[in-house]
């Protein structure tokens, strides 16, 4: 009988184990189904509802439900655009017409609006359940981005309120794989978004950009990086070269190794035919520059002024 009662308890024991584990095995079987199959492929959504019937709040299941109905939404076409860059890209091909007119050819994106909506809410109610999940966040505002395209204003809202969450409540963000998220690393995630916008080359796409680094210096006002931007802002978006100088300088006052704002700086008094505030820039350049053939442009550009 005792050793009956033992061999029970060691059962039980056992099924614990199991129990406890399973989670782990069904994101190991999900992640090796991906990586040969991809998000959508044969059998995922099989183990999807098999992941979600034995744990429904599981992180990882809804980013993996997130993922397959964000790429069933999807699908892309082949389309014709007269301008020679589209969403900040060059065209994968380019033809003539009859007239022989360039046309251009790119492959563009397009959502399914009821898959993409259901796509959202599963990675919503993963952000409820781990807020501190900064992957989480950024798969949600990485896909608004791509649905949107150039006129980005659910993005932009999605951004400034992770912005908020970040400055405000201090979390102790998570992101799988990253050791650590410290502001360095914050900062070089937003400014892949407002490098995307500003690659789209548009006036609502540019006022994100602009707007997304005006709330980032009012929470660190001397960070170089965003200052740089609306140093670009206004250079690029707006032509204004005097505000722009302004937002430049202001970066080579504290960094004065800034390589942007030197490079943007030479490009604003060449566009003027500033002579001397050209020469103030190259001398900058061939002091700091870390690029060697850079280094040597700035050099004879400079003894060319002789």
């Amino acid at each position: 009988m005792k050793k009956l009662i033992i061999s029970i308890l060691a059962l039980a024991l056992a099924l614990t184990s199991v129990a406890q584990t399973t989670a782990e095995q069904f994101k190991s079987r999900y992640d090796l189904l991906v990586s040969k199959l991809g998000v959508t492929g044969i059998g995922i959504e099989t183990l999807l509802d098999k992941w979600e019937t034995a744990y429904p709040q599981d992180v990882d299941m809804l980013s993996g439900r997130f993922l397959y109905k964000l790429g069933k939404s999807a699908h892309s076409e082949v389309v014709t655009k007269d301008q020679a860059r589209f969403m900040g890209q060059d065209p994968m091909l380019t033809l003539k017409d009859s007239l022989d007119r360039p046309v251009h050819y790119y492959q563009e994106a397009f959502y399914d609006d009821e898959l993409f909506g259901e796509a959202l809410k599963f990675i919503e109610k993963a952000i409820q359940i781990a807020p501190d999940r900064l992957d989480l966040r950024l798969s949600r505002i990485t896909a608004l981005m791509a649905y949107e395209k150039e006129s980005p204003d659910m993005t932009a809202v999605q951004l400034r309120g992770l912005i908020d969450y970040n400055f405000t409540s201090r979390p102790e963000w998570v992101y799988p794989g990253v050791a650590e998220i410290n502001a360095e690393v914050f900062d070089a995630f937003i400014q892949e978004y407002c490098v995307g916008f500003f690659r789209y080359g548009v006036p609502e796409a540019y006022s994100v950009f602009k707007e997304i680094s005006e709330r980032m210096l009012s929470y660190e006002k001397d960070d170089p990086l965003f200052l740089d931007n609306l140093g670009s802002y206004y250079l690029v978006a707006a032509h204004d070269n005097r505000t722009a100088l302004k937002y430049y300088n202001k970066v080579l006052k504290k960094h004065p190794d800034d390589m942007t704002a030197i490079r943007n700086c030479i490009v604003l008094a060449r566009n003027a035919k500033d002579r001397k505030l050209e020469k103030k820039y190259l001398v900058m350049m061939v002091k700091y520059g870390d690029d060697p053939v850079q280094k040597q442009a700035a050099q004879s550009r400079l003894e060319s002024f002789k």
